[in-house]
């Protein structure tokens, strides 16, 4: 982390708390395929389209099992160790629950269940382990400046440090952990997917002054040689719902998203119809 000039840096002071109509939701998934699934699955609808985060417990990735990816990304940062099997473990929980939300976000666009699946080719998914170390003076940089993610959907596990920020009606927000929860954010080909009813969301991530911060994203994306484009059935040029995108392969959006970089926070635009 660089100390940055004064017109790029967050303005910590202008940022708010995650609560009332600006919060991040959490969607018990415990009902997901009880007698309230068309409830969950609105909930699910109403925040990709409103917010383009949420969070999710009861979502079935045991407690133990996350303390445990938790302390192994902090001795990784200290000490490089072996630990795969339980990592491998992990990814595959996080994987089921990646599908369920899948389906349950197809079917809140009024899609068939396994529509989203469907499109992605040879799913890709891949982790990341994010250290951010304190910071004697926050304001002064990001731990990574605001952007939107080129991919599907995001996974995100945090530790009890606060840092991640979403970008919600031109403010910031804060979203404030929550023990054994995971945070949701929709990604770059969601919103392709979507015809732009769901939103790829600005987020950013800021330092604290006094911990060290610890997060693990995993990414799930279409295979590169996917064809990604809006959902016929959420097209109608009689109605007014054009096509907003052209179909592109994924493996054109990553090279795309990595020739402009993080700097132009979305690159979107470039595959508009």
């Amino acid at each position: 982390m660089s100390r940055r000039i004064t017109s790029d840096r967050p303005n910590l002071m202008e940022v708010e708390k995650s609560e009332g109509s600006n919060g991040i939701h959490v969607i018990d998934l415990r009902d997901l395929y009880g007698p309230n699934h068309a409830n969950v699955i609105t909930q699910i609808g109403f925040a990709c389209q409103h917010h383009g985060f949420f969070q999710v417990k009861n979502h079935g990735v045991p407690e133990k099992m996350i303390e445990n990816v938790l302390r192994i990304a902090r001795e990784f940062f200290r000490l490089p160790e072996s630990e795969r099997e339980e990592v491998a473990e992990y990814c595959s929980s996080v994987r089921g629950l990646v599908l369920r939300l899948l389906g349950a976000i197809s079917e809140s666009l009024g899609l068939q269940t396994d529509y989203i699946d469907k499109q992605l080719g040879n799913h890709g998914q891949y982790m990341a382990m994010n250290y951010y170390p304190p910071c004697p003076e926050p304001e002064l940089t990001y731990g990574l400046p605001g952007h939107t993610d080129r991919n599907l959907i995001t996974i995100l596990l945090q530790d009890d440090v606060p840092g991640l920020q979403v970008l919600h009606n031109g403010k910031w927000v804060a979203v404030n952990p929550i023990p054994n929860t995971f945070i949701i954010n929709i990604g770059d080909q969601m919103q392709v997917i979507s015809n732009d009813r769901y939103k790829s969301v600005l987020h950013r991530a800021v330092v604290n002054s006094n911990k060290e911060r610890i997060s693990i994203a995993t990414f799930y994306s279409p295979s590169p040689d996917a064809v990604i484009g809006p959902a016929p059935d959420l097209i109608d040029d009689e109605d007014n719902r054009p096509a907003v995108y052209k179909k592109f392969t994924y493996q054109e959006y990553y090279d795309k998203f990595w020739n402009i970089g993080l700097a132009t926070e979305c690159c979107l635009d470039k595959f508009k119809a």
